[in-house]
């Protein structure tokens, strides 16, 4: 799907036709679309496609007529029927009076500009619409990274109020695989913001530098928070898995406690059921023997499971 839009008097509006100051938006773009924008503008198509494929890293590609900026963007997906986060690439593609941005699928990135929601954005100011691309991905990074959280927090207190279950560890498994995701992607932009530093292709203007020292401050936070929130996540998940081993190991004793006790009575079943002549076989003539021997085993069972609520095995 391809949108054309451009800001006129600080308002957003959407274009039918290629204009100069324009901004090009391609989300999941079709093989023919691709072509055409690749025709129309004279890009190499496999720069067209590159964000299209989920492996491509971050980079700044300078070419003699367009330059190519790679960068990753956090999307949510769904996982195992559950929502999950990671990373996909989102192409950035600078010509000399063009902005064209290619992504797989909608994100709320490139959202915030078309609800204009974005203070001082234009479509004609390349460079700092640039930086409040990035900009607005690291806030977005920062937003997921307080779910994540907030995800690994309601785990950990209903661990605290219920069972712990297996599906607990797996969820926090699948939120420390996408810090991981996160923290690898964040590192890739990094390095994408420190060569724009660099950058002279395009006319900037005086305080489109102090955006990008706030891009990169950002930035440097969410690989912060990423680094921290992965290390509770690792103490989290293996305080459950401490948890589901002393609930086993109590479950055990209290299993050992029982067996224990139950042997007592098949230990005196066993000896007066041995085959051996009556006469040998204490209380075989007294009356009421067999009430006596059973008395006698329940009072020993009592005793044996007052020492070992004692000893706190039950």
């Amino acid at each position: 799907m391809i949108k054309i839009y451009r800001t006129d008097d600080r308002k957003i509006s959407e274009l039918h036709t290629f204009e100069q100051g324009s901004w090009i938006q391609l989300t999941d773009p079709s093989l023919d679309e691709i072509t055409m924008i690749s025709e129309r503008f004279g890009i190499d198509i496999a720069d067209v496609r590159a964000a299209m494929d989920a492996d491509e890293s971050s980079r700044v590609d300078i070419e003699d007529d367009y330059t190519l900026i790679l960068v990753d963007i956090p999307v949510i997906e769904i996982r195992n029927e559950q929502r999950a986060y990671t990373a996909i690439p989102l192409g950035i593609l600078l010509l000399d009076d063009i902005l064209i941005t290619i992504c797989a699928e909608e994100t709320p990135v490139l959202q915030y500009f078309i609800n204009s929601t974005v203070r001082d954005f234009s479509t004609k100011k390349q460079m700092r619409f640039v930086y409040q691309i990035l900009y607005r991905t690291c806030m977005v990074y920062q937003l997921y990274l307080r779910t994540i959280d907030n995800n690994r927090t309601e785990i950990e207190q209903r661990a605290q109020d219920e069972e712990v279950k297996e599906e607990d560890l797996v969820m926090l498994h699948e939120l420390e695989s996408n810090l991981v995701y996160f923290a690898t992607s964040l590192r890739a932009n990094g390095a994408v913001i420190d060569r724009l530093s660099r950058y002279s292709r395009v006319r900037q203007f005086a305080e489109d530098k102090d955006l990008l020292d706030d891009v990169k401050v950002e930035n440097g936070q969410a690989i912060e928070m990423t680094i921290i929130y992965r290390d509770i996540m690792h103490g989290t998940r293996e305080l459950l898995s401490n948890m589901i081993d002393i609930r086993l190991n109590s479950v055990m004793k209290y299993l050992a406690a029982i067996t224990i006790v139950m042997a007592i009575p098949n230990i005196v079943s066993g000896f007066y059921g041995m085959n051996v002549a009556g006469e040998w076989v204490p209380l075989y003539r007294t009356p009421y023997g067999f009430g006596m021997i059973v008395i006698a085993t329940f009072i020993v069972c009592i005793i044996v499971l007052l020492w070992l609520k004692k000893k706190k095995m039950l």
